[in-house]
């Protein structure tokens, strides 16, 4: 059995060492059941990609071709963990500029894009009072935005250091939205988060230590025992939020239904719409509507689980596995998560989804489908399951 004492020397016959017990504390040994992962187990592959922004996502003004535009794209992962903290930057950067000096409730404003952040973008502006506006993407079903995961934790991003203070800050703004629907306490949606004890191997690779002290707790060290003679140890954050994507995205159109309006049509250039006020939430994966080169598609696989104890898997996890190279030669880093994500119109005991890959680079045509094998053993070796 591991040992919980540490750096611990005591010389015999000199003195007695008297340890206090507030010095040295064990860690706290959770039992956790694996998820069932047979065959018979195994639902839906999907196959996602992410639009990320090497160097930070683009939340900015610019004046084009007589258009007011504000970016909000390019958020890899990350989009569901920053959506509504970034909506309200990003809504915040237009309505005070200058060019908006004249802009009024009435004005029409177009948002390009129908994914999360499209949505919360809209959601914001009609929190503000604004009534004439326009929601225009190519598609409204099965985006990468439902597909999604759903850890409050920003991932899967590639931010330069000048940014990481508004990222902290619109990550606290979304966090406390999404506690709000938790705690039953928000005025406009009743489900898609809930709290949940969110494990990584480390405060670091968690991303939330920014959040510790001013909206969450300090992460604690924790052994998962599985039951199997396999433990993990982990760090866990008791209050870490799962966002059910699928709820969110049911429940954002339910909202905004009869308060925008949707247009479905492929926006080939930001120049085709007339409005003056836009904003481009929709980074693309090949240079986007911005011509935007820092752009990358970053490809993830996951697999629905099916016929699980549902009890079993009111938890995330979150480790990486380390770097590499896919069948087709891209630069791949390997994880594994689980999450208690449900689909629409699945079964009761249809709960949970794991993952994953952060492939940069991988589009459609290199789909690298061998990963989903590799993901899977990667999930059994993490539980020690046979």
């Amino acid at each position: 059995m591991k040992s919980i004492f540490k750096n611990y020397k005591v010389t015999l016959g000199i003195a007695l060492l008297t340890v206090s017990p507030f010095l040295i504390m064990a860690r706290e040994v959770r039992k956790m059941n694996p998820p069932k992962l047979e065959t018979v187990n195994l639902g839906k592959k999907i196959l996602c990609h992410r639009p990320m922004r090497r160097g930070a996502p683009n939340m900015s003004l610019e004046q084009k071709d007589g258009k007011n535009i504000a970016h909000n794209y390019g958020h890899g992962g990350s989009g569901w963990t920053l959506g509504p903290g970034c909506a309200i930057y990003v809504n915040d950067l237009l309505l005070n500029s200058e060019s908006a000096a004249n802009l009024t409730k009435d004005t029409p404003i177009t948002v390009i894009g129908a994914g999360a952040l499209g949505l919360f973008t809209a959601y914001d502006l009609v929190q503000r009072g604004f009534t004439a506006i326009t929601i225009v993407a190519e598609n409204f079903e099965s985006l990468t935005s439902h597909n999604a995961g759903g850890l409050l934790a920003p991932v899967s991003m590639d931010n330069a250091l000048e940014m990481q203070k508004v990222i902290d800050k619109v990550g606290v703004d979304a966090y406390l939205f999404y506690d709000a629907i938790a705690k039953k306490t928000h005025p406009d949606f009743v489900e898609g988060a809930v709290v949940v004890p969110t494990y990584f191997e480390n405060r670091d690779d968690s991303g939330l230590e920014p959040y510790v002290g001013v909206v969450m707790q300090p992460a604690k060290d924790v052994t998962l025992d599985f039951g199997n003679g396999t433990s993990r140890d982990l760090v866990s954050y008791d209050d870490g939020i799962f966002i059910d994507t699928a709820k969110m995205m049911i429940g954002l159109h339910e909202y905004l239904d009869d308060k925008v309006t949707f247009v479905q049509k492929k926006v080939n250039a930001i120049s085709d719409l007339s409005d003056s006020f836009i904003i481009n939430c929709s980074g693309g994966l090949d240079y986007g509507l911005n011509n935007d080169v820092d752009m990358v598609s970053v490809q993830g696989h996951l697999i629905m689980l099916k016929d699980q104890n549902v009890g079993d898997l009111q938890h995330m996890i979150l480790v990486y596995f380390g770097e590499g190279l896919t069948a087709s030669g891209q630069n791949i880093k390997r994880s594994f998560y689980i999450f208690p994500k449900q689909l629409p119109n699945t079964g009761l005991n249809d709960v949970g989804v794991i993952g994953g890959t952060f492939i940069e680079g991988a589009t459609s045509e290199t789909p690298n489908t061998e990963e989903f094998d590799i993901l899977l053993k990667g999930a059994k070796d993490f539980y020690g399951i046979k």
